[in-house]
């Protein structure tokens, strides 16, 4: 609670920190393995795991309103006790403690595979939990303010992309919607109900800092900032799809291939290193966000004074992990595409639904501190 009301942040700062944390790494990760599963329909796979996010964030939201000045920890501990709040963080942490090497991992795979294929994959994650520790332990005022700029550079990088490659779009290529009936549909829905919807629990922490504003401007900024990250996914999947056609679900990093596709009259050309460093600085601020939600979950989940205690060995647990999480590329996307969608599950969702129930079965006259 002390650490809460020494920082704060206001609505809209709040949902540009959600915008980036959704947005994150799904942007470079999704749309290619998205399209490989769901086909031409991958647009409506995400619309459907996005209403299960929905759910998710009316029950962030819902949780909020009830405990306007309390975390996730603080109100569970109040709804079912110490001792059943930490056998659900048995689940909950590991999976956070995941989440960031997943983050990380995937833009250094990236880079290995795409862009500089002799350099080791710890060169680039070791570099970037480094800087991601900084910035955490910096707190959650600088990170707001850091992002806000960093997140018009990403955008402006994408929608530039985006722009510059409409020469090359066949809009004939997004038929037939469904080839192979509503199965592949469904598939995708699960990959992206995963990563990155299932992680909208990751704000039940954060909420409380934009204590200022009201219940009503909050839940404005989040749900308007949700909406956007749809959008934002749901665009350069259909892109991709029209320049490469049935050949973009065998395109891992989809955007960026976008990207290298772009060459007008000789003189725009090779922009995806511009893009690139759009990439490098998404993963970046969600790996931020994680970090500093797991040091302020441990922090209160222990009774600590201070969360900075738990940030830099937990980027050093997430630099390690990466490294013995994966012995190749095909298993780490049987991990992150096949396994982290139902650990998600277990994980975020199951603990957030039990807790939504419990709470509304409650009065409020019971739950006063």
């Amino acid at each position: 609670m002390a650490i809460i009301e020494k920082q704060t942040i206001s609505h809209l700062q709040l949902g540009i920190l959600f915008f980036t944390f959704m947005t994150g790494s799904a942007i470079n990760k999704i749309p290619g393995p998205l399209t490989s599963r769901a086909l031409n329909a991958g647009w409506i796979s995400l619309l459907l795991s996005a209403l299960i996010g929905f759910l998710i964030l009316s029950c962030v939201l819902y949780l909020h309103r009830k405990f306007p000045s309390m975390t996730f920890v603080e109100y569970s501990n109040q709804l079912i006790g110490i001792g059943l709040t930490a056998a659900c963080s048995v689940l909950i942490l590991p999976f956070m403690l995941q989440l960031q090497s997943v983050v990380i991992v995937n833009v250094g795979v990236f880079l290995v595979t795409s862009m500089m294929k002799d350099t080791p994959l710890y060169s680039f994650t070791f570099l970037l939990f480094a800087v991601a520790t900084v910035t955490a332990r910096a707190g959650i005022e600088v990170m707001a303010r850091m992002f806000t700029l960093i997140l018009f550079y990403c955008t402006f990088c994408l929608m530039l992309v985006i722009l510059l490659a409409i020469p090359n779009y066949h809009p004939i290529e997004l038929l037939p919607i469904l080839p192979k009936g509503i199965k592949p549909v469904f598939h995708g829905a699960y990959l992206t109900f995963g990563f990155p919807y299932v992680e909208i629990f990751i704000f039940s922490m954060l909420l409380p800092f934009a204590n200022k504003s009201s219940f009503k401007q909050v839940s404005r900024a989040m749900s308007l900032s949700l909406v956007l990250n749809v959008v934002i996914l749901v665009i350069p999947t259909l892109c991709g799809i029209m320049v490469f056609g049935t050949f973009a679900g065998v395109r891992p990093y989809l955007i960026y291939n976008l990207a290298r596709s772009i060459d007008i009259q000789e003189i725009i050309q090779r922009i995806e290193s511009i893009y690139s460093m759009a990439i490098i600085m998404w993963a970046y601020m969600k790996t931020t966000i994680i970090l500093y939600v797991l040091s302020l979950y441990l922090t209160q989940l222990f009774k600590f004074k201070d969360y900075r205690t738990f940030i830099m060995p937990l980027g050093l647990i997430g630099f390690l992990l990466g490294l013995v999480s994966f012995d190749g590329a095909a298993e780490w996307e049987n991990m992150i595409f096949t396994i982290y969608p139902l650990w998600g599950a277990i994980a975020f969702l199951i603990p957030m639904l039990l807790i939504t129930i419990i709470a509304s079965f409650k009065k409020r006259s019971k739950l006063v501190r």
